[in-house]
């Protein structure tokens, strides 16, 4: 995805995108992480009740940093959510489904606003003066939300895509790995600010919004 924007371009196309990112972080991230407090409660983990986690209140959820990530870059992250396998009937089922939940919800948000960002263009929107910045700001929650649940899946920590490994990877190596995440951290933001994830990221979502589209024909 491209966000990237030249000096030239249209002050209302900056509003609509800080408007977008907005709404991601005050909406997706808190959904996001509810999705994942929510999953592990219903596998059987209290903890992330305990840790009043289990709310929409977005303020629960932000990450200064990850919210910045995601106003420049697209992606980024929020705080994450205190999980404890060992309270699960099937630990490394009940890890993987509660880390798949997070990015799962952001498909759900993007497709919601993409089917929205769709209606309007049938209704006649573009014909308003201000149609096509409307349309800019539903695309850009759809954008960053296919991201988020794109980039999030990936397996480097403390991604989602770092605790589906719990289910493929033995648990001496799995916990071997987890034991290094704060530098994992260092190198995920390396590789951000890099571009060195920008064509795995932008391949998969331009297969997602393929979907997106390829769901919503009839509208």
């Amino acid at each position: 995805m491209d966000l990237i924007f030249s000096r030239q371009t249209d002050i209302f196309v900056w509003i609509a995108y800080l408007l977008s990112v907005a709404v991601v972080v005050f909406l997706s991230t808190p959904i996001h992480e509810f999705a994942h407090a929510y999953s592990a409660v219903k596998l059987g983990d209290p903890t992330p009740k305990y840790m009043g986690r289990t709310t929409l209140n977005p303020f629960a959820h932000i990450d200064n940093v990850g919210a910045l990530l995601i106003l420049l870059f697209g992606f980024g992250w929020a705080k994450p959510v205190e999980v404890n396998a060992r309270n699960f009937n099937n630990p490394k089922g009940g890890m993987a489904l509660t880390a798949l939940a997070g990015p799962v919800s952001n498909l759900i948000v993007a497709l919601a606003f993409h089917i929205l960002f769709k209606l309007f263009i049938s209704l006649g929107i573009l014909t308003l003066s201000f149609g096509i910045y409307i349309c800019l700001f539903l695309n850009f929650i759809v954008q960053i939300n296919i991201s988020l649940a794109v980039f999030n899946l990936i397996p480097i920590p403390p991604l989602d895509g770092s605790k589906l490994l719990a289910a493929i990877l033995p648990d001496r190596i799995y916990y071997n790995l987890m034991r290094y995440e704060r530098y994992f951290s260092l190198v995920l933001i390396f590789l951000i600010v890099s571009d060195v994830l920008d064509y795995p990221i932008n391949f998969l979502y331009d297969a997602v919004y393929s979907l997106f589209d390829l769901i919503t024909f009839w509208i």
